[in-house]
Parts: C-alpha cells; structure tokens; sequence
C-alpha cells in the first residue's frame, strides 16, 4: 500500500542538478532525471503507486502502510540523509543521499544494521515520463536496468532482486555492522551503460563536499543551526552547470489541499533568484552570486526589453504549461502542471529585484562586470518608458492588470540603485533625468497608493485591499521605517491581513469583482511575508514581538528544517511546492535582521 505523506513528511537530497523528495517511512516518491525539470522517474508524489515510488526500509505486511522511521536527521551540515526504525526484531538505518555528479546522476541508498536482525525490502517502481510509460526493465549482466524512449535507469546492489508485476524486489536481512548499498543511475539511453558505483567512496566525497561549503559561511549568530539549514537547501536548488536557481524542486503541491492553485516551480524566477542572491551575499558565499549574475547576463543576452519573469534553469526562455491528466494530483488538487504560463507576465517588480541584487553584488566586493553594468542601464531605459503601466505584479495574477504599488515601489529601487550606481563613477547614464524620475515615482505612489483615512499604503491605486509585499517598503529604503505611513502600513496588514496565530496572507482571497488573482478557493499564511513581518518589527523597535514572530516560524519547519511556500492554518500543515527558496531566503534574512538588532541577547 503506497499513501503520498504530508508535505512536511518529506527530506531533500540532490546533487545540485536535480532532486528527490524521501518520505519518513523510506519513500522516495518525487524524483526527476537527470534534470530538476526532466520529467520523473518517481511521480508517486502525485499520484499513486502506479506512478513510480522506491521504498527502502523494514518488511512489513503486504497491504499496510509501511512503517515510519523512528527518528531521521541530516549528517551534520550536509545533505546526507539517515532514517532509522526501531523494530521489535531491531534497530536498522537507512542513509540517502545524492553524490555531487561526476559523471551519471544517482541516487545512493546505504542500509547499515544497527542491533538485532532486521527483515528488510526494497520496493522499486519506475515509471517514466511522470507516471505515464512503464519501461522495459531486464538484466545486463548483474545489474538491472529500466528503458524507454530516450531514458535508461540503472539498479546496482549486491542483493538478489527480482521482477513480479512490473515492479523490482529485493528482500533481505541486516545484522549488527552490516551495509548494503542500492544505486541507480540514469544514463540516456542510447549511450553505453554507466560505470559501477562505488556507494561507499561517495557517501565520503559527498559528506567532504558539503563540510567543506558549509566551512565558508560567514554567519556566526543566534539560531546558526537555522541558517545553515536554509543556506544549505538553497545550495541544492542551484543547478550547478548554469548557476540558475529553482524556486522549488517540485510541481503542482497545492497552496489549497484538493484545490486548483497548482504551480510548476521548477524555474528560475528572477525574482526567487536575485533574493537568493542577496542572502548567499550575506553569508560569504561569492562563487553562487558570480555564477547567477553570469547565468542572468547569458539569460537576458541582448534583449533585456523583453525581460521574462522566468527562466529555465539553463535560461531557457519557452516554458508552456500543460496539465498531466493522468496524474490524479496530490490529495487529489487538480490539475497537475508542467511548464508555467506566468513566464510571459509583465511583473515591473523583477527590474527592481535584479537591480538591487546586481547592486548588492558591487557593494559587496563582487568582481566588477561592465556588461553588467550595461544590462542594468538597458533595463532602467524599459522601466522609463513602462514603470506607469499597469501589471500583474509580485503574486503573478491572473486577474487582470492592475497598478500595484509593490510594483511601483520596486521600480523606484530599480531606479534608486542605478543612481547610486552612476554617482559611484561605475557606469556613464542621464544622472539628473534619473534624479527625477526617481523623484516622479516616489510621489506618484505616495499619492495613488496610499490610502490617507487609514494611514496604509494599499495593494493597487484606488483599491482598499491590503498586500503583504507593502512590508518591503521599508526594507528597501523607499520611505524610512520611523515613518507614520509605513507603522501605519505594518499596524494595517497586522490587522487585516494576519491569522489567528500571527501569520501572515498575501493578500484577501475573495470572489466576484474584487478577486484579484482570478482563481477559486483560499490559500495559506505566506511564510515569506511573515518573516517580512518579523524585519519590519524588528525595523519600527518592537524588537521582542518581532524574535517571538520569527521562534513561532521557526516552530514550523518539519523535522529536518524544511519550509514549503505556505503554512495552512486551519489544517496545521505545509501547504505549496517544497523546499521553497522563497521561505528559506527571508528566514535568513531575519536572523541576520534580529542579530544586528540584539533580539538575541539574554
């Protein structure tokens, strides 16, 4: 019997080209070859168990969920992971983990005896091109292999398996000190098989891989175990070819259990990224932001006017989005999405976002680029001629366009960075006509977007409806945070737009003419803009309430530190694709925030 676990049930491992989701009771249900965007060999994630699934751990009864792991945890600060179960017969440990490629992506899977002897079986159901191709599997020699079309997945293990309806077995027993390792490695299928893995020296290199990043991180604050956490699983997002960054290693897990809020994240968001950026900055990490400031110059190339608000993760720029009919979705939230139609959404926000990063990487001591330089004054010559347009803005609506004030404040950061960027004698650009554009901005929001009877600004000119992406304001310098129109802004969303435990929503989810996102159903408390919360509390002086906020947060990692997009409060579960870099970034931000402001001082 195979159930898809909660969302926060899952682990991550990768090796920094694609990713796996392990389930605490030793399924791998999510996994996608060889690429974070290749279609998956284990969809079980959204489907059933017809749709691929590899489960490692004790025997138990046919017809019965599989055990879960007693206790799970990260090798120290890696991505290595290890399960154990304590059964009556024992005590047994399974350790994950995905080596950084040399060569064939695999997915090493090491069992150890711990004490007792333990019945064990391993159950591995490939399924190609999302559930939907069951592949040709047989014998080479041997190793065991998968094919169909233009994939070949190959199973190394010293045990005997074998093949009954269209699944692979084994079934053995571990004592004390014994170690049995299962591989599988994807090669395309026209190519020859690839080289026998060695489980053990990779197990070593992959633990020396991430001792020796982690090494390099600069923070040293209150909650370290938190931020390395986070840092960590952003490393893994990074596809290291390209330097581009994914938004989360998976699709479709809804932001509304059985809903239609269903999203392909396997992109590189500019926006995602450039945040990204800024935190790996922060904490001394300056080969990530050289190589996504090269991935953004390969991607925007010499047409930065038609500036997408994604990318592939090789900056591909055609991301169509489909729907898999045959996947009955997780928990059963239709349709399951590959590609992402947002992808050619006018979103004003993304010049701003880019040009603080690309910012933030000179004042940091990140090697001088001129054609960064000439990117960044090519886009503020777009955001002259269209910042007064409407858009869809932050949250990628699909209602229609409108005039977000999130968007206008993010285009006076495009434009306030670019002049600080041409007074620094980095760059040659029209000083004073930036001067005052900067100045037209700043007053157009001032006046259309805030609303003065209330003293907040508001989502759009002319609405009364409240977003949470107003709590940057502040954060990026637009108005100063001892300014009555930002407390008042803070006080507003505090009130309107939070949950009965403190958290915070994007914005209202309402029906009929004021449905700004132009989708049925609700969502969850947005975890980034709760953490925005906490920065921008600890910003106004309420230092205490803002450390409590960010603890609470805190509190609702899984076990193992992971964070989805959104936090459902009337299920108490994670609800969107997971891991999320857009709640793991502000996570660290705060704690760099907090920290600086002494809120951890006893």
């Amino acid at each position: 019997m195979h159930v898809a676990g909660r969302i926060e049930d899952y682990a991550l491992i990768g090796d920094m080209q694609t990713a796996a989701l392990v389930c605490n009771n030793g399924t791998v249900d999510w996994l996608c070859l060889p690429r974070f965007d290749s279609p998956a060999i284990f969809a079980g994630l959204l489907g059933t168990e017809e749709h691929g699934f590899w489960r490692l751990g004790p025997a138990h009864r046919k017809g019965t969920e599989p055990p879960r792991a007693t206790r799970r945890r990260y090798r120290g600060d890696s991505l290595v992971l290890e399960s154990e179960w304590d059964t009556w017969r024992g005590t047994v440990r399974v350790i994950d983990f995905m080596p950084p490629r040399d060569g064939a992506p695999q997915l090493v899977r090491i069992v150890e005896g711990v004490s007792g002897r333990v019945p064990m079986c391993s159950t591995l159901r490939m399924r190609f091109a999302y559930g939907k191709v069951t592949p040709w599997v047989h014998k080479v020699g041997d190793r065991t292999v998968a094919v169909a079309g233009p994939d070949s997945v190959w199973l190394d293990t010293e045990v005997e398996t074998y093949g009954q309806d269209l699944t692979t077995y084994s079934e053995f027993t571990v004592a004390p000190g014994d170690r049995v390792a299962f591989t599988i490695s994807w090669e395309p299928s026209h190519k020859p098989q690839p080289s026998l893995p060695e489980p053990e020296v990779a197990l070593a290199n992959t633990e020396a891989f991430w001792r020796e990043w982690v090494e390099q991180c600069t923070y040293t604050g209150p909650y370290r175990e938190a931020v390395v956490r986070s840092l960590i699983t952003l490393k893994a997002l990074t596809y290291a070819p390209t330097g581009g960054i994914v938004a989360a290693p998976t699709t479709s897990l809804p932001e509304d259990i059985g809903g239609v809020r269903n999203w392909d994240y396997r992109f590189t968001w500019l926006r995602d990224a450039a945040i990204t950026l800024s935190s790996l900055l922060r904490t001394g990490y300056r080969e990530e932001a050289r190589a996504w400031r090269e991935w953004l110059l390969r991607a925007v190339a010499g047409d930065p006017e038609n500036l997408q608000i994604m990318y592939g993760i090789a900056g591909e720029r055609e991301l169509g989005e489909n729907d898999l009919e045959w996947l009955p979705g997780y928990e059963n939230s239709r349709p399951v999405r590959i590609g992402n139609g947002a992808a050619h959404q006018l979103q004003l926000d993304v010049y701003g976002e880019v040009t603080e990063a690309l910012h933030l990487g000179h004042m940091t001591g990140l090697a001088r680029s001129d054609y960064a330089s000439i990117l960044q004054l090519k886009l503020i010559q777009y955001l002259e001629k269209h910042w007064n347009e409407p858009d869809e803005g932050i949250w990628e609506v699909r209602g229609p366009r409108r005039h977000f004030v999130h968007s206008k404040v993010m285009a006076w950061v495009a434009v306030d960075r670019t002049v600080k960027l041409i007074e620094s004698g980095e760059a040659d650009g029209p000083l004073e006509r930036l001067k005052d554009l900067r100045d037209e901005i700043h007053y157009d929001v001032c006046e259309k977007g805030y609303d003065k009877e209330r003293n907040t600004f508001t989502q759009s000119y002319g609405s009364k409806e409240l977003d949470a992406s107003l709590l940057l304001i502040p954060q990026m310098g637009f108005l100063p945070p001892d300014d009555k129109r930002v407390i008042g802004t803070i006080e507003a969303i505090q009130r309107e737009l939070s949950t009965p435990d403190g958290f915070v929503l994007r914005y209202p989810t309402t029906s009929g003419e004021d449905n700004v996102d132009g989708l049925p159903g609700d969502e969850g408390a947005f975890l980034a803009c709760s953490f925005w919360l906490a920065d921008d509390l600890a910003m106004i002086g309420r230092v205490e309430e803002a450390r409590k906020l960010f603890e609470k947060l805190l509190a609702l990692r899984n076990d193992l530190g992971l964070l989805a997009e959104e936090w459902d409060p009337r299920l108490k579960r994670q609800v969107g694709n997971f891991p999320q870099a857009f709640s793991h970034v502000p996570l660290i931000d705060t704690a760099l925030r907090l920290t600086a402001a002494g809120a951890f001082r006893s």
